[in-house]
């Protein structure tokens, strides 16, 4: 399993909005030119954090986008599932019914259990802990 480069530097952009003060907004072309992200690339992104309740953004001069929470209530998993949808290591994970082998399936245990690790682990991940 590989996140989407989307992902990825939708993580970077609130890593750096994570770092800021809680006061302040950041244009996004700053966010763009310190995190090495595509301007247009980030637009979509924004929008997606945005609707997702995670940041907000203001036009005009005195605009920019700012953490729709603190640091240490948003995880890594609410930026990844925000942009790339539910985790899933393997299709079965989500849909029990995707598997040609059903409930017989001797690998089917091993990729549950490493999903929930996984989740677990970004759930409990947030961004306080890069700020720190």
């Amino acid at each position: 399993m590989q996140i989407t480069r989307q992902a990825d530097y939708a993580l970077r952009a609130m890593l750096f909005l994570a770092r800021l003060d809680s006061s302040k907004r950041a244009a996004t072309n700053q966010i763009a030119d310190s995190q090495k992200i595509p301007p247009s690339f980030l637009a979509k992104i924004i929008s997606q954090l945005s609707i997702a309740g995670l940041i907000h953004t203001s036009r005009g001069a005195r605009g920019g986008v700012s953490l729709a929470r603190p640091a240490d209530e948003i995880s890594v998993l609410d930026v990844v599932e925000a942009i790339d949808g539910p985790i899933a290591l393997n299709e079965c994970t989500l849909n029990n019914d995707a598997c040609a082998f059903g409930e017989k399936c001797p690998i089917h245990d091993v990729w549950c259990e490493s999903q929930t690790e996984l989740v677990n682990r970004l759930r409990t991940t947030t961004f306080a802990t890069f700020v720190a």
